[in-house]
């Protein structure tokens, strides 16, 4: 997956379209006379925001649900607003709000026997991960990889963010490992 400068270029306006016109209280839709097929291709987005390089908000989707282009939509609407991690962002925080796009691949099965097989298997700063436990699931994007850039250390958090222990393991977990296509403003 490569998107040309054009296709980011709408991918990014887009998102900051539908975070501003949800400030003003209306909804922003998407033209849909754009001919650029990769904007309609149902592919899995997160929307990262940042603001002064601090994380303000990140949603997402891991499976393909709908149109690419509706869903970085969707996304940085609910990044901005739905996030219950950070209140609704507020006007002024527009300034200086960078807009992160991360396209996801489809995710792959990754079948391990243990924790340390796990461990082997990953690409630091390459792979997503996601962990399945019944109910259970969370995932980080390759750009986690930044501020934890030690696999363990990676896991550790990524079964905290699940709601499971630090060290859990069980033959119950379900890995899948994605890769993204990332650009920002």
């Amino acid at each position: 997956m490569k998107f040309d400068g054009v296709t980011r270029s709408l991918l990014l306006m887009a998102a900051l379209h539908s975070i501003e016109e949800q400030l003003r209280g209306s909804a922003f839709l998407p033209d849909g006379s754009n001919q650029n097929p990769v904007l309609r291709e149902l592919l899995a987005s997160f929307v990262t925001l940042k603001r002064h390089g601090a994380l303000r908000g990140c949603i997402g989707t891991l499976d393909p649900r709908r149109a690419l282009l509706h869903d970085v939509v969707a996304n940085a609407r609910a990044a901005a607003f739905e996030d219950p991690r950070f209140p609704p962002l507020a006007a002024p925080e527009l300034e200086n709000l960078q807009i992160e796009i991360s396209v996801l691949t489809t995710a792959e099965s990754v079948n391990v026997r243990s924790r340390a097989d796990l461990l082997l298997m990953l690409n630091p700063h390459v792979d997503g991960l996601t962990v399945q436990d019944g109910r259970r699931r969370a995932t980080f994007l390759p750009s986690v990889w930044e501020s934890l850039p030690e696999p363990d250390e990676f896991y550790a958090a990524l079964m905290r963010k699940a709601g499971l222990g630090r060290d859990y393991w069980s033959s119950n977990l379900k890995f899948f490992r994605y890769h993204t296509e990332s650009f920002c403003n």
